[in-house]
């Protein structure tokens, strides 16, 4: 069972991402949906135990537990959470399941090109500065479980 709130990290410099993000927002009235802009100046990865440059390499999210997902499994987590949980269930037909991983794994791959910000990062630049953070004290207690469903499984991290 889904342990609210879903906490997900959107690039609010992606026009496409904030729209989809506030259109969740507006269908998620029942309040368990925390949605981050990681674009923002003052953004603190720190607390999440995640590294800034991997969460614009793919969508991520995590639940109140710990637990991260990322790539389509997060959007099936949102529809769910917003009531469009038909959305979640048809993406996991066996016929669709992997068109929704490649279409998805495309659209994050070009995502700058796609939104005009193609010279954002030249030569990967932004990857390479970003070092990997540490958790807070917050999160310390519990490690962080990455978990993606279309590769298979999830690995467990201990805390640093």
């Amino acid at each position: 069972m889904a342990v609210y709130p879903l906490t997900v990290f959107y690039d609010g410099a992606c026009p496409i991402c904030v729209r989809e993000m506030a259109l969740m927002k507006r269908l998620g009235r029942t309040q368990r949906l925390t949605l981050l802009d990681f674009y923002l100046a003052g953004f603190d990865a720190a607390p999440t135990g995640l590294a800034v440059a991997d969460l614009s390499a793919v969508i991520h999210a995590q639940w109140a537990d710990g637990t991260v997902i990322t790539g389509v499994e997060v959007f099936r987590a949102i529809w769910q959470a917003v009531g469009l949980g038909f959305l979640s269930r048809l993406s996991r037909l066996p016929m669709v399941a992997p068109l929704m991983t490649k279409a998805y794994g495309w659209f994050a791959g070009n995502r700058l090109w796609l939104t005009g910000r193609h010279n954002a990062c030249p030569g990967n630049a932004c990857a390479g500065s970003t070092k990997p953070l540490r958790p807070s004290k917050q999160f310390a207690a519990s490690p962080l479980r990455h978990c993606h469903r279309d590769s298979g499984g999830c690995r467990q991290d201990a805390p640093a």
